[in-house]
């Protein structure tokens, strides 16, 4: 940045890093502790809220697409922390259900596995958020390079993937 840039942007940039360094260091101590990165985690934290739930509405109660939560359960399911079984209301669809190492692996968590920014979120005033959420927009239409697939990953696959 030239070295005339006003003190609000700096200000402003200090606290994306912030914002992005704490969700960084929340989940390495959540796959330090769980041996599962956060996103694996997440989903076994909704599969115990919700046993029997389905992938499509796991996939939306991440926030996530449903593919990209079909090759996470299907993670799970290979290191043994999920089970597969078909629904008893339908044969044809599948229910998910936590593995004895998928409950180890939650018994480990440090804290909630969705990590500690939309913990943040849920605690903000409404009308606080809907403000966030109106000037991210703008700072998104400004944003070059922008790759709007990143709205359908977690967080943690987006932080995690960094050295």
């Amino acid at each position: 940045m030239p070295p005339d840039v006003p003190q609000t942007h700096l200000a402003v940039l200090q606290q994306f890093r912030l914002i992005y360094g704490t969700m960084r260091q929340y989940f390495r101590v959540v796959e330090e502790r769980c041996g599962l990165p956060g996103s694996q985690m997440w989903i076994l934290q909704e599969v115990q809220r919700r046993p029997g739930i389905g992938v499509s509405e796991l996939a939306a109660r991440l926030a996530i697409h449903q593919s990209t939560c079909s090759q996470l359960v299907d993670r799970l399911a290979v290191r043994g922390c999920l089970v597969k079984a078909r629904r008893p209301e339908d044969h044809r669809r599948l229910g998910l259900h936590l593995a004895p190492d998928g409950e180890k692996a939650i018994a480990a968590l440090p804290g909630s596995a969705e990590g500690a920014l939309p913990e943040a979120l849920t605690a903000m005033p409404e009308v606080a958020l809907k403000t966030l959420e109106i000037n991210l927009s703008e700072l998104i239409r400004h944003l070059p390079g922008r790759d709007d697939a990143f709205a359908s990953v977690p967080l943690a696959e987006i932080v995690g993937n960094v050295p």
